[in-house]
């Protein structure tokens, strides 16, 4: 299969991948040659975790951080070196025939690192992570967006939201590849703290929400928050954290620096 002027093995695209909707292997590589430039806004030279659907859509899964052996000259990849001393060899989708590739591997999601080469320490981007629970169904979710967006709004931040794929929301926050992931994470947690502390959130859900473990690079950085026990809204906060008025600069900076929300954090 040629793409973009590069030659892409593929295998068994005859092989059913969506049962209910009769959609092969085959399929899913053309859609995302097809929709390869929206898509490659938000993937472009990030490190890509590959989570595998060998079987299809409703098959068993794994996930594989190192690049398969062999695999394309042309193909762009980062190695990493972690603190306990392991080592890998990420790949970096740079372009459609990368796209063609990953799909064949059976990857139906695209799971990237929140930075991209050569800064893969410091991410472009800061993610809110809300997802509905047991006693918190999505329109909680909602709401607790919307008081996402209140502080942002008062920070003078840009943001945009976004479904996470699965059940939950997702609110993308551009910063320019400044701070590293550790600092990145505790503007994570000021600004849960600044949601949590809200006298309408707070006296319903009882808790400051709670922050996903994030060991940098190895994993994205994520805040997350859980929805309150009842809608939440009408107040707005101005968290005055050093990490939020470090962080405030950065974004300001990124502005100036005329980052597009395609793809957060990507100049174009």
């Amino acid at each position: 299969m040629i793409v973009a002027g590069r030659e892409v093995k593929v295998t068994n695209l005859e092989k059913v991948f969506f049962p209910k909707m009769g959609l092969t292997k085959g399929d899913l590589v053309q859609y995302y040659v097809d929709v390869s430039d929206a898509v490659l806004h938000h993937v472009a030279r990030r490190p890509m975790q590959m989570k595998r659907h060998p079987n299809g859509v409703e098959g068993d899964f794994f996930y594989q951080k190192r690049v398969p052996v062999p695999h394309p000259d042309w193909l762009e990849t980062v190695h990493i070196n972690y603190p306990s001393g392991n080592e890998a060899d990420f790949p970096v989708v740079t372009d459609a025939a990368g796209l063609a590739w990953i799909a064949n591997l059976g990857c139906i999601e695209l799971h990237t690192w929140h930075s991209r080469v050569p800064e893969v320490n410091k991410p472009d981007y800061l993610l809110i992570d809300l997802d509905p629970s047991e006693g918190n169904p999505w329109a909680h979710v909602r709401e607790i967006a919307m008081a996402g967006k209140r502080v942002m709004d008062d920070l003078g931040l840009p943001c945009y939201p976004k479904t996470s794929g699965v059940t939950g929301l997702h609110i993308l926050i551009p910063i320019i590849p400044e701070l590293e992931f550790p600092l990145v994470r505790e503007i994570a947690r000021a600004i849960a703290k600044a949601i949590g502390a809200d006298p309408v959130c707070s006296s319903t859900t009882g808790r400051t929400p709670s922050i996903a473990r994030s060991r940098p690079p190895t994993r994205s950085v994520r805040c997350r928050t859980r929805a309150p026990r009842r809608r939440c809204g009408g107040t707005r906060w101005r968290p005055s954290s050093q990490a939020i008025s470090r962080w405030s600069r950065c974004v300001t900076a990124s502005k100036r620096s005329a980052i597009s929300p395609r793809g957060c954090g990507t100049r174009r």
